[in-house]
């Protein structure tokens, strides 16, 4: 039986106190089944506005989508961690990933590495979180994202929930700048994904993030910009790209549920510009 759907919202935008709540308020209120914080400079701090979402609101969990494991020490990380989780009352889901925006660690001053060394460092901080939670009773719901070999094998291993971006890095770029997986190229991720998780006694929830989601009738006006910077794909293809979701709310319905047939998505997330748009598919979506 495939998972029950859940909806997650990515919130990217700082805001003053009262209008950060009245917007984890409105995602509540929409249906939202997580309020996310991403982990770059720029945007909120992930824990403190964590924190300020539990305050705010009374159903969803609350996620970081991702920590940058780079920026963070595992005993210090694991100290934030399990406080978070005790001021929201037990609502944490930690996501993890390796970081891919070398601007910002040299912003920071912190080195950023090479894949393998950004890759063994989130290893040493999985297994450090898994050691001191462990022992402090306080382990929470572990997301980890990532495309390469290595990233699904230590997901399968450890997470219970698997994070596609449907993007990947575009080489040599500091900036992080993504190029989008197409979804025969995301088929081939997620079916090595699904051979490495083979032995898993729980099968894991899937989630892959959601870029661009637009409500309307003309479906191809609605990716005009996108095809414009990804010439290699066709308009066709870039219709077909699973971080897309576009058309009518019954087309795009349609479209998620056909995502959870073909790759296992039961958890989807969205960018914080699309909360409102997304809503309604929410609403479709309830109970399914």
């Amino acid at each position: 039986m495939p998972h029950p759907f859940r909806f997650g919202v990515s919130l990217m935008t700082p805001t003053p106190v009262d209008e950060w709540r009245e917007k984890c308020r409105r995602a509540e209120q929409l249906g939202y089944d997580v309020i996310l914080v991403p982990d770059h400079l720029g945007m909120p701090a992930p824990f403190p506005a964590l924190v300020a979402a539990a305050e705010a609101t009374e159903r969803p969990r609350l996620g970081t989508f991702v920590l940058n494991a780079g920026f963070w020490n595992p005993t210090l990380l694991a100290r934030e961690v399990a406080t978070t989780d005790a001021l929201t009352g037990g609502r944490l889901e930690l996501g993890l990933g390796t970081g891919y925006i070398q601007a910002e660690h040299d912003t920071a001053g912190l080195p950023f590495g090479s894949p393998r060394e950004r890759v063994d460092h989130l290893v040493r901080t999985v297994e450090e979180l898994e050691r001191l939670l462990d022992s402090a009773g306080s382990r929470v719901p572990l997301l980890i994202g990532g495309n390469g070999d290595r990233m699904l094998r230590i997901t399968a291993e450890h997470a219970d929930i698997a994070a596609f971006s449907g993007v990947r890095l575009v080489p040599d770029s500091t900036t992080g700048k993504l190029d989008p997986l197409t979804a025969e190229e995301l088929d081939e991720r997620v079916a090595a994904y699904q051979r490495l998780a083979v032995d898993r006694k729980e099968p894991a929830e899937l989630n892959v993030l959601i870029q661009i989601v637009a409500v309307t009738d003309d479906r191809e006006a609605a990716v005009r910009a996108l095809h414009s910077r990804v010439p290699r794909l066709t308009l066709e293809q870039v219709l077909a790209l699973p971080i897309v979701l576009v058309g009518t709310v019954e087309q795009i319905t349609a479209q998620v549920r056909a995502q959870r047939e073909r790759y296992g998505f039961s958890y989807m997330t969205v960018l914080e510009p699309y909360m409102e748009a997304f809503g309604e598919v929410i609403e479709a979506l309830r109970g399914e």
